[in-house]
């Protein structure tokens, strides 16, 4: 039987309860439109009682970006198991789930929100699109790119970016449909680029060669070829 006697949080776990709390009501609203007398009703506290751990909401929202940062990056980490037109698929599907979980978090993650501008936010959001850029050159299996190749990673991961935001805005397309499409855009994107660079071209032929016959990649190709007189 409870005796109704709250355990009391030491200070570190009082933090990540409201950081948790905070990102559940963002990802469900603008954080703009979360107030903290909402954030400490949630998290059963008073309203003091918050700002004894976060100076303002502004630190909150920092802090509960960081989370979000940290679990967004995490998304593009993907073991080198079959052809890269599925590793992609499967690191697109990993990241809109996130995008579907948090989608007004993750608006104002990429947006800026109330902290628009701040070093932090800025930071941040930096730190995400590199893990994302480091992720993907591990699997292309290169270290230091050369220019065309970073050109072409970083420009996918901003059109990754931009389709999520974009669907974010009544979700009108399928978003299978979206993930597989930033999967041949990232192709399209190499295609492009291997008809100036001989590393680029490289990549696409081996690309092309690894990818199975029921791979992304091979899907992509036969709507190529089926455009041809």
């Amino acid at each position: 039987m409870s005796t109704g006697v709250r355990r009391r949080m030491g200070v570190e776990e009082r933090r990540q309860q409201l950081i948790g709390v905070a990102l559940d009501l963002f990802s469900r609203r603008s954080p703009d439109e979360v107030s903290i007398d909402e954030i400490a009703s949630a998290a059963g506290i008073s309203r003091p009682l918050v700002y004894h751990y976060f100076p303002g909401k502004l630190s909150l929202y920092e802090a509960a970006l960081k989370r979000a940062s940290e679990d967004l990056a995490g998304r593009f980490a993907e073991p080198h198991e079959g052809s890269l037109g599925a590793r992609l698929l499967r690191v697109m599907r990993r990241f809109f789930d996130f995008v579907d979980e948090h989608g007004p978090g993750f608006s104002a993650l990429m947006r800026g929100g109330p902290a628009v501008g701040s070093s932090t936010t800025n930071a941040l959001i930096d730190s995400v699109r590199q893990a994302a850029y480091e992720q993907i050159l591990t699997h292309l299996g290169v270290t230091e790119a050369p220019a065309r190749m970073e050109l072409v990673v970083r420009s996918w991961i901003s059109l990754a970016e931009s389709t999520a935001l974009i669907w974010l805005d009544g979700r009108r397309i399928p978003r299978a449909e979206l993930e597989l499409q930033l999967v041949h855009d990232f192709a399209a994107l190499v295609a492009v680029s291997a008809a100036h660079d001989a590393d680029m071209a490289a990549l696409l032929r081996t690309m092309v060669k690894d990818e199975p016959a029921d791979g992304p990649l091979a899907e992509l190709v036969g709507r190529l070829l089926s455009l041809a007189p």
